[in-house]
């Protein structure tokens, strides 16, 4: 059982091309303990191919208490049962709300270059801020630069915000900062004892950072 004060997991999926590939690793994940939110990022497709893949792998997630969002793909969130969406780019974020909000749907961004965009999103109405998740171009924030952004808003803001780790190792400064969630996505599918295992040790190490 996670301490009330701790950090809850948040997973980004890897590219889903084929959902019946993906759900042996989410169950091993999702096995692992406790996750909040999965974010699946859906290979190109056209929108009943997309709709389909979310049919699929959604409710294995929901099931275990996770809510369930789609990267990029505000259009297909109601078709297909998810939670929400999740933004890479926070230019899209004022039709994502007109969208989804009606719908209580979970609306959140990433891509915030600068203070005033996380504040610019947040009072427009979004969920929560990401802060230092992997760009397009593979590269994404130092952890500093990320610990100092997520200590910033969690110290100042009401808005949730989700602090993304590049590696388990980062899970353990980052569960330090205030933030909300912390994020894994690479680092958790790949890593070498497999998705239960790296979910597990996410998982103590927010509880045991957090109460350090």
């Amino acid at each position: 059982m996670m301490d009330a004060q701790s950090p809850r997991l948040m997973l980004f999926s890897p590219k889903i091309a084929d959902a019946e590939a993906f759900l042996g690793p989410l169950r091993a994940a999702l096995s692992g303990g406790e996750v909040a939110a999965l974010v699946l990022d859906l290979a190109d497709a056209d929108e009943r191919s997309l709709v389909n893949v979310v049919k699929h792998v959604a409710p294995v997630a929901q099931a275990k208490g996770a809510a369930v969002l789609i990267a990029e793909r505000p259009h297909i969130v109601a078709r297909t049962g998810a939670d929400g969406v999740h933004l890479r780019d926070p230019s899209g974020l004022d039709g994502a709300l007109d969208l989804l909000k009606r719908q209580d749907r979970i609306v959140g961004t990433g891509g915030l270059q600068l203070r005033d965009d996380a504040m610019a999103a947040a009072e427009k109405g979004a969920d929560y801020v990401l802060f230092g998740e992997v760009k397009a171009d593979g590269g994404r924030p130092p952890l500093a630069s990320v610990v100092e952004r997520a200590s910033w808003w969690a110290g100042i803001f009401e808005t949730p915000c989700v602090a993304f780790a590049g590696s388990l190792d980062e899970v353990d400064e980052l569960a330090t900062t205030g933030a909300e969630f912390v994020a894994l996505g690479d680092a958790l599918w790949a890593h070498g004892e497999g998705a239960e295992a790296a979910t597990r040790s996410a998982l103590q190490r927010l509880i045991h950072r957090t109460a350090a």
